[in-house]
This record gives C-alpha cells, structure tokens and sequence, in this order.
C-alpha cells in the first residue's frame, strides 16, 4: 500500500501550469501560420515554467512506494 500521496504541493502545480500555458501558446504560435514570435513567446513561458519548477523543487514531489508483492 502506499504510504504518500501522489498529488504534489500546489507550488508545485503552479509551476506545471505555467510550464503548460507556454506549450498552449507555442502550439497556437505555430497553428497560426507559423508565428515564430507567438512560438517564441511560449518557448519562453515555458522555459520560465522550468526555472519555477526548479525554484520550488519540484523533484521533492516524487513518491517512490514501497514493492508490491
């Protein structure tokens, strides 16, 4: 059984969702046309989402359960 929970702490989602708000934007960026500006924006968004997941530790978020049997 677990002994964790899997839903993470909500910085944590804030940084997911910063990070999927940038692929949101990049993904219209190039449906657009391409716009490569409106892609640029959202490949910035994005990498901004990575540097907050990294800020916030993120990584402490991973629950490892113990072996099922």
């Amino acid at each position: 059984m677990s002994t964790g929970h899997h839903a993470g702490r909500p910085k944590s989602w804030v940084a997911v969702s910063i990070i999927f708000i940038g692929f949101t934007i990049g993904g219209a960026g190039i449906v657009m046309g391409p716009d490569w500006i409106v892609f640029g924006i959202g490949a910035a968004v994005t990498v901004l989402g990575g540097i907050v997941a990294l800020a916030v530790d993120i990584m402490a978020d991973v629950v490892i359960d113990e072996p099922q049997q």
